[in-house]
């Protein structure tokens, strides 16, 4: 016999090859934390796809995933941690915030090379848990499964869902529900509110840190420039600018723009009491701890705004030596979000509305089309996506029936076509354009509970995965999914969303 046996399992790579760069910055930033066991885990979901784009091992991550993406069982190479972090909460300032029931489990270089971080929500307290239980109920992560996935397939920057598990253990809220736990990826989780966690303790050193860790992980091509600080201000505010104004696109309504809810890679993030409109109206509100309207439909464009401001705040010191100085270089940043927000949603809508050129009365004419919306009441994706069918059609029943009264829009359909005589299009390439920016699906929010209740009532899963096969293809024409396209009957109708804490 050989002597040269080896143990081929000891030498087999690990199914995630961790990389854990935030974990190797300086001790304040995070609090190192192992998820706590759960009882009985059982996989919901298993995104394999995203695993795939991730370089995971399917093979071996699917023989094992509830208890690893429960954080029952730790792979080789994680540093589990909770990161530290403070915010604006509705306005008012808390000095530290941090991952209260979220563990970085670490990170990984995808298949192009870009880091993203592997993070679950839900696995327990943390030393930032201030008296909470750490745990998610099974609604909230079905919500974020759902919104975030259909999020990336309407090619909006968003973080990702890879897994979801229940827990067989029960939490503890306005009721009894069953507990879960999500597995999210991102480009990082880095916040506005991490770099006001420093800036409130006046630690300008790990500010520094920090923002030399964002500049080399989200923006390497400003790390040479003569203002590396300001130029990163410059490329998070256009990054927001651009977002928010895709958010809009679609009749997102985040729900708490809180600036612990927003990331500098330039992500949507946090999918807690979020929705999406369906009757068009731009003071709508959905969450319910919104109780002012703070981060309605029409006002996220300003609280993106208000953020950044207060991310500004934080660069001061490393912006300029003399504060009045790096205030006005700042300010003078801030001040120009507004222009760049407008660019990028005036860009957007024309796009809608099947515009390939420019005229100074397109503004005009796009918010004439939203003011008839919001005064018959009109669905707002339903418009959009059969004005991309009267593109290429004549008939224009199916689009004034979108509207209580049919005739209300009758004078603004001249005005448009009138327009696009002057456009460069062919009527059948708009509405081929017009269907790739106009979503026939988005997530209902009534679909969204429909699934959520047929989950948590009766363990049945099947309407949470007919909404993920739906909505992974939203630009498409699907027939066998068209109900899925209307929007609610009058008692189907969702007022309100909650958050998941």
């Amino acid at each position: 016999m050989s002597s040269d046996f080896h143990d081929d399992t000891a030498l087999q790579a690990p199914p995630i090859a961790f990389d854990n760069s935030y974990a190797r910055l300086p001790p304040q930033f995070f609090a190192e934390q192992a998820p706590t066991p759960v009882s009985a885990p059982k996989l919901i979901k298993f995104n394999e796809v995203l695993a795939r784009e991730l370089g995971l091992d399917v093979d071996a991550l699917r023989l094992d995933a509830a208890a690893i993406f429960s954080g029952n069982e730790l792979l080789p190479g994680s540093q589990p941690l909770a990161m530290a972090y403070a915010g604006h909460q509705f306005g008012n300032f808390v000095p530290q915030l941090g991952d209260g029931r979220a563990i970085l489990l670490g990170e990984v270089k995808d298949r192009n090379g870009r880091r993203r971080d592997i993070q679950l929500k839900g696995p327990g307290p943390t030393p930032f848990s201030r008296r909470g239980d750490g745990r998610a109920a099974l609604g909230p992560v079905m919500r974020e499964y759902i919104v975030s996935e259909a999020m990336y397939a309407l090619g909006i920057p968003t973080t990702r869902a890879l897994a979801a598990v229940t827990t067989g253990q029960p939490v503890y809220r306005e009721e009894v529900l069953p507990g879960a736990v999500f597995t999210r990826v991102a480009a990082s989780h880095i916040r506005v509110g991490t770099f006001q966690f420093f800036a409130a303790r006046g630690d300008t050193e790990s500010l520094k840190v920090l923002a030399d860790h964002v500049i080399a992980r989200h923006y390497p091509e400003i790390r040479d420039r003569a203002n590396p600080y300001l130029s990163l201000l410059e490329a998070v505010a256009d990054r927001q600018a651009s977002l928010i104004a895709r958010w809009l696109h679609v009749g997102f309504i985040h729900g708490v723009m809180n600036t612990d809810n927003m990331t500098v890679s330039g992500e949507t993030i946090d999918f807690g009491p979020c929705a999406f409109m369906d009757a068009y109206d731009p003071a709508t509100v959905f969450s319910s701890i919104d109780r002012n309207g703070r981060y309605a439909y029409a006002n996220q464009p300003g609280i993106g705004q208000w953020n950044l401001a207060r991310l500004g705040e934080t660069l001061i010191p490393l912006i300029d030596p003399s504060a009045d100085t790096a205030i006005d270089l700042a300010n003078t940043i801030i001040k120009a979000y507004g222009e760049r927000f407008q660019a990028y949603w005036l860009a957007g809508m024309r796009a809608k509305i099947g515009l390939a050129s420019e005229e100074d009365g397109d503004l005009d004419l796009i918010q004439s089309l939203l003011a008839i919306m919001q005064q018959q009441s009109a669905d707002f994706t339903l418009v959009f996506r059969r004005l991309a069918s009267l593109a290429a059609d004549e008939d224009v029943s199916d689009f004034a029936a979108s509207f209580q009264e049919a005739q209300s829009v009758t004078p603004w359909l001249e005005r448009w076509r009138e327009r696009l005589v002057r456009d460069p299009q062919t009527p059948a390439a708009r509405a081929v354009a017009m269907r790739r920016v106009n979503p026939a699906f988005i997530p209902r929010n009534h679909r969204i509970e429909q699934a959520i209740q047929a989950a948590v009532d009766d363990s049945d899963f099947s309407l949470f995965e007919a909404l993920l096969e739906v909505l992974a293809r939203p630009y498409e024409d699907q027939p066998a999914f068209a109900p899925y396209a209307e929007p609610p009957l009058p008692t189907e109708r969702v007022l309100q969303t909650f958050c998941g804490t």
